[in-house]
């Protein structure tokens, strides 16, 4: 364990005092098609809900053909903001949790509504990737499920449907589909008619979709198919309004019964149903095409519906995070492992750079998380090298960027790719402007500090060097260095690495 494990064991709560005080957590889940809010005290590994809030927004609806999100979508969004906002207060940052799914992983202008959003809550807002909402999805459906054994969990959002097999707490196959009630009602009922050759066509599209996972899924297997989200939730509603099924069970003949009647209505705007709630009236026949062909793809004779779903799963997830739990540990731990990391180099850097952070944590306001960052970009800084040793930086970035990394959000994958991307050579002063102003500061401080770790480390000792001093006053830092047996070559290394700051509009100086 390092040096930087204990302090987060120390600042997270790793008493048992700590452990037996509930702690108030709080969840929003921007979705395409509703927004979500979840306040729940944790205590004694269970979630007590204080406050549940949902409201259909419709933000995938907002974004038009030029992959825009319009104005109107982000006003109704920021008006649900607005009315989730008094819920959180009270609520320290490492205990709440914002994340945005398919709509705003698809808006090219996704980070102007991002902006404004965090302005309104004081707090980050992260997207997550498709498969890391599946992840979720599966964590917080598994918690809500008291009994053991393999299940499939299907979740059909407004823009995507997540499918997860687990076991227990485990996801065994995780996808994240294009399909979703909000994004197929604009494809195939945009002039609002509701007929056979529609509701076809889009089961049709929804198969073509499932084709790539169908056999490997079938093939893992599971002995029990549940639903989670707003569309199965109301499927299963109506279907036991008219008395063809259980309550909160969804079986093949109920289904086929359903899509009949909805076909019956013609319009859209004629969808009425015992069990429905007419704000999800427009959609609901798209997100019913959808199950059928979930159902006709794995041949599901029924489903059962469970509350859990990404808000309580983002808690959950919430609180293992900076803890021995974390799954980003896994994820790099496998990374590690797949590209053929050198440990030692690795952890040599990592020391290097965590002994610099310290000295400059107060002067440059850097905090344990930011540490952890620079931490971890320390340990797969040379990924890149399983590819080519040529440019390796801007392969490890590359890697890093657009990968899987499960317990990852979008935004940390990207600090994770500058860094890496950073870390040798030219500053890069084209990428560091790419990101998003609230970040550009402490995002080169990070990459200013590794920087010096790997030059400090050039030769590949057995063991990380005695640490220099370094002073920081505004971005202005200065190294002190003391006489040592490899202190020239440190020097020639140094003053390459004071020109390429320098040429970056950042100053460096050595003594």
């Amino acid at each position: 364990m390092t040096a930087l494990q204990d302090r987060q064991n120390a600042t997270t709560g790793d008493t048992s005092a700590l452990h037996d005080a509930p702690r108030r957590l709080a969840a929003i889940d921007l979705g395409s098609n509703s927004f979500h809010l979840l306040v729940a005290n944790y205590h004694n590994d269970r979630l007590q809900v204080v406050a549940r809030k949902g409201e259909k927004v419709q933000l995938a609806d907002g974004v038009g053909d030029d992959g825009l999100l319009d104005e109107a979508a982000m006003t109704r969004a920021l008006d649900c903001l607005a009315r989730f906002a008094p819920f959180l207060e009270g609520i320290t940052p490492r205990n709440l949790r914002v994340v945005g799914t398919n709509a705003l992983r698809s808006a090219d202008n996704s980070q102007a509504f991002i902006e404004r959003a965090e302005t309104l809550l004081g707090t980050r807002i992260e997207i997550i990737a498709g498969r890391e909402e599946a992840r979720l999805v599966y964590l917080g459906a598994a918690h809500a499920l008291a009994e053991d054994g393999r299940r499939l969990i299907v979740d059909i959002g407004g823009g995507s449907t997540e499918l997860i097999i687990g076991e227990q707490f485990e996801p065994l196959a995780l996808e994240s589909l294009t399909m979703g009630c909000v994004t197929f009602t604009r494809r195939f009922f945009n002039n609002g008619e509701l007929s056979e050759k529609r509701m076809r066509r889009a089961e049709l599209a929804a198969l073509s979709e499932l084709a790539n996972i169908r056999r490997p899924y079938q093939k893992v297997g599971w002995l029990d198919p549940v639903g989670s989200s707003g569309t199965i939730k109301a499927t299963a509603a109506v279907i036991a309004a008219e008395g063809k099924s259980p309550e909160g069970v969804i079986t093949r003949k109920g289904l086929l019964d359903l899509r009949k009647r909805l076909i019956k209505c013609k319009r859209l705007d004629k969808v009425s149903m015992s069990g429905l709630k007419a704000d999800r009236a427009r959609v609901f026949p798209a997100g019913v095409a959808i199950l059928s062909a979930i159902f006709e793809a794995f041949e599901l004779e029924e489903m059962r519906y469970s509350d859990g779903a990404l808000r309580e799963g983002v808690l959950y997830d919430l609180v293992g995070r900076n803890s021995p739990e974390d799954p980003r540990h896994q994820t790099l731990e496998e990374l590690t492992q797949r590209y053929n990391v050198d440990i030692r180099q690795a952890e040599n850097v990592a020391t290097t750079a965590i002994g610099l952070l310290d000295q400059v944590r107060d002067a440059w306001q850097l905090d344990d998380d930011q540490a952890r960052f620079l931490e971890w970009a320390s340990r797969l800084h040379e990924i890149g090298q399983a590819i080519s040793h040529s440019q390796f930086h801007r392969h490890g970035a590359y890697l890093l960027e657009n990968s899987d990394l499960s317990g990852f959000s979008r935004p940390e994958q990207r600090l994770l790719a500058f860094l890496v991307r950073a870390h040798r050579r030219k500053f890069p002063v084209k990428e560091w402007q790419a990101l998003p102003k609230s970040e550009q500061r402490s995002h080169s401080r990070l990459a200013r500090l590794l920087r010096l770790a790997v030059v400090i480390n050039h030769s590949r000792p057995e063991q990380a060097p005695a640490l220099p001093r370094l002073q920081a006053s505004g971005e202005a830092l200065a190294l002190h260095c003391d006489e040592s047996e490899d202190l020239n070559l440190l020097l020639a290394d140094l003053e390459d690495e004071i020109a390429y700051q320098k040429a970056a509009g950042l100053e460096l100086s050595l003594t």
